[in-house]
């Protein structure tokens, strides 16, 4: 997951501001931070996700339930949860210093306790660095109408 990581960044500092069009290079890594979320789920990756998130973490799933970091890794360990994809589309990053709101579109599909989901919806995440390392604070979803 790190040589990933460590991947994701050379390329997004070699093409990712040009090609995007970004203004702030900070984009391009929370950007990429989100998708290696994104990754780390679908593997079930709980000690990456361990590392994106802050220790005062909240999430609010689409369905209103609220958990803390702890529930939050609990549930990825689950083996009743098993993602089989999850992406991101329309991401916008809105920086307000060390703070960055990341708004965009996601798609989860997989199963949940032998039963087959499939989801469409928006995301809010709210990132802080602190000591020059990203950590989401909050992340809250909501699902789109089909």
């Amino acid at each position: 997951m790190i040589r990933n990581f460590c991947c994701a960044l050379l390329v997004l500092g070699c093409f990712g501001p040009a090609a995007a069009q970004q203004s702030d290079p900070r984009e391009s890594t929370l950007v990429a931070l989100e998708r290696l979320w994104n990754e780390a789920q679908v593997s079930r990756d709980a000690a990456s996700l361990d590392a994106l998130v802050a220790e005062r973490f909240i999430n609010t799933e689409y369905d209103g339930e609220v958990s803390d970091k702890t529930k939050f890794l609990s549930d990825i360990k689950d083996p009743l949860f098993m993602p089989t994809a999850v992406n991101i589309q329309a991401v916008k990053v809105n920086l307000f210093g060390d703070t960055a709101v990341i708004t965009g579109i996601y798609r989860t599909k997989g199963t949940y306790q032998g039963k087959a989901y499939d989801h469409l919806g928006r995301f809010t995440d709210t990132w802080i660095s602190e000591k020059g390392r990203w950590q989401c604070v909050a992340s809250h979803t909501s699902l789109l109408k089909k």
